[in-house]
């Protein structure tokens, strides 16, 4: 499993230009079982995307397809963990 941590590093007039084109992307992830979850960092500074993709390498691919990636918007950290511990509600995240 992996978090994906976006950082703005342009202003959020700019961000809010490309927001719907970014929401129409996650849209497509979700539908493809790419991701599953995301939201936005509070402050808004930038946001957060659970992938269970299976390799950071395909992770990379995707994440290379953002509109927020392609116009320079956010730089991106992926986190890659394995989910020992959950509640019963998300017991499907363990491997």
């Amino acid at each position: 499993m992996f978090i994906v941590l976006l950082t703005y590093i342009k202003p959020l007039e700019v961000v809010d230009e490309y927001l719907q084109s970014h929401v129409e992307y996650l849209k497509e992830q979700y539908k493809n079982n790419n991701f599953i979850a995301s939201g936005r960092k509070v402050p808004r500074e930038g946001g957060v995307i659970l992938s269970r993709l299976d390799s950071k390498e395909k992770l990379e691919e995707v994440l290379s397809q953002d509109p927020f990636n392609i116009a320079g918007l956010a730089k991106y950290e992926i986190v890659e963990f394995i989910p020992s511990m959950t509640s019963k509600e998300f017991e499907n995240l363990k491997e």
